[in-house]
């Protein structure tokens, strides 16, 4: 690895499907890579822990030289890993570099399984896999990083309904940009740093996939004027920092003023019925609240759904972006100071906490624009795509019927929804009763005895009003005082996936 502060340069693609046969040929793949290491040491790597891998590839075969070489960045004899790579063609290309009768890497190459089980790969810079971007000896603030959870939570949410034209803002090593080329005729990718670009092309040649459009510049600035598209991705710089020390990372703003530019600008970049789903950061401002600070950002002609993942206090975040770039392991005095700039860039902007979530946006030719702002920081089940789509579907029902046009239809209780009681274990009778989805985003949401019965009585059978009516009956209740209730239960239990409409498609 590089400790010069000299930009490292990057291979070359051309010849990226000979080397990609052999890394398959050897089980350099995600499958392999687990099957060999064991789930235990797989995940210690995931988090940039390399002692459990080591242990793991002791062993003299070509798939623990693999390992050791690209992901543990250990050198090699050129002997043993021209039996495995065509060692030539590597070093003519760059991806090697020999040092007397050994050779090292000079990117990190990651197995990567695609939804369908495709096996890619994600080239990035060294040192990143073992140490994060610290680790990252040569390449400073250029640094390029690999796969890591955001991108791959960000991946998971993304519709993959088939589409024309996609854009990846801020691609990295090319991961979002990866994944569009599987159901977009046009992949469009930019990034700010054009080392960025280089390691997406490498990733895409690397994994076997189509070529994309690959422009420099930051967000929407390299593309053209009118150029619109039918998806836009982008895991940006998101970090409010106080200074863009890390281009993977800083966005160069102030405050959370990048993700509200990028989030604005977005809906005249989509086409009708397209979307744009970013990760981002909000500060959470004294005196505001921040569903109406980033309700704010959506733009004018777009339906969005805004889900708040996860909050810390402005010394966690700090602490945490910190350790990120390695301060933590430098001079304790320099440490502090920089600590100090972070919480004074954030009393200067009353910031007290920052939020941090996905954003979704739908184009939408709708006069009353759907704007859902959520806190939600429990376990979901990824992928997410189809969950995204079925929210902006409901949204849409829930806009075109009134609560006499709801009563008047017909409901089934969606899939893997199951009823809990709750109370002191014996009660004759439960404390409260909670509806609960196993699948998507896992909700659960209390209901009373009207809402447990309304909902188990859902079979698509008999419309919403007949069941109030029946229900009224057996609990001695006046029908037209519970019908008057109810809609408003009805619209949550609706809008939030418990209850699907028959007859007008899947939501």
């Amino acid at each position: 690895m590089s400790t010069t502060g000299v930009t490292p340069p990057i291979p070359a693609p051309d010849h990226a499907p000979r080397l990609r046969d052999a890394l398959i040929a050897a089980d350099f793949t995600a499958d392999g890579l687990l099957e060999r290491l064991g789930a235990t040491a797989y995940a210690a790597l995931a988090r940039s822990e390399t002692v459990p891998a080591l242990r793991a590839t002791r062993g003299d075969g070509p798939l623990d030289e693999l390992v050791r070489l690209f992901l543990l960045q250990r050198s090699a004899a050129c002997d043993r890993v021209g039996d495995v790579l065509p060692l030539d063609l590597c070093l003519a290309d760059g991806w090697l570099v020999r040092d007397g009768d050994t050779v090292r890497a000079t990117v990190d190459v990651r197995p990567y399984s695609g939804p369908a089980g495709e096996d890619w790969f994600i080239v990035s810079d060294l040192g990143c896999a073992v140490g994060g971007a610290a680790g990252a000896g040569g390449q400073g603030e250029a640094v390029v990083l690999g796969v890591g959870g955001a991108s791959t939570t960000l991946a998971g949410i993304t519709v993959r309904t088939p589409v024309a034209s996609a854009l990846d803002l801020g691609t990295g090593s090319g991961i979002q940009a990866l994944h569009a080329t599987r159901h977009a005729t046009r992949v469009t990718a930019t990034d700010l740093n054009p080392r960025a670009l280089d390691f997406t092309r490498l990733t895409l040649a690397l994994s076997g996939a189509p070529g994309a459009e690959l422009l420099a510049g930051s967000l929407f600035e390299p593309l053209p004027a009118a150029e619109t598209y039918d998806l836009i991705v982008s895991n940006p710089p998101f970090v409010i920092s106080p200074a863009a020390r890390l281009t993977y990372r800083d966005g160069g703003m102030g405050g959370d003023d990048l993700c509200r530019t990028l989030v604005q600008q977005a809906g005249e970049r989509l086409n009708e019925g397209g979307y744009a789903q970013f990760l981002a950061n909000w500060q959470h401002v004294e005196g505001e609240e921040w569903q109406d600070r980033v309700r704010a950002w959506v733009p004018a002609g777009c339906d969005a759904w805004i889900v708040q993942r996860e909050v810390q206090d402005v010394t966690q975040y700090a602490e945490l972006w910190l350790r990120d770039s390695g301060d933590h392991r430098g001079d304790p005095e320099r440490y502090a100071a920089r600590y100090e700039e972070w919480l004074d860039e954030f009393a200067a902007q009353r910031t007290k906490a920052v939020g941090f979530g996905w954003i979704t946006l739908r184009k939408s030719a709708s006069e009353r624009p759907s704007v859902v702002l959520e806190e939600w920081t429990h376990p979901v089940e990824q992928p997410l795509g189809e969950t995204v789509v079925a929210h902006f579907a409901r949204q849409d029902y829930l806009r075109e019927h009134d609560d006499a046009a709801l009563l008047a239809d017909h409901f089934v209780l969606a899939a893997e929804v199951v009823q809990e009681q709750v109370g002191p274990p014996g009660a004759e009778d439960p404390e409260h009763l909670v509806l609960r989805q196993n699948r998507g985003m896992r909700r659960a949401t209390r209901v009373d005895t009207v809402g447990a019965g309304f909902a188990g009585a859902c079979d698509g059978t008999l419309s919403a009003g007949r069941i109030l009516d029946a229900i009224a009956q057996l609990l001695g209740e006046d029908p037209v005082l519970l019908r008057d209730r109810t809609p408003a239960a009805l619209r949550v239990l609706v809008g939030e996936g418990f209850l699907e409409p028959v007859g007008v498609g899947k939501l």
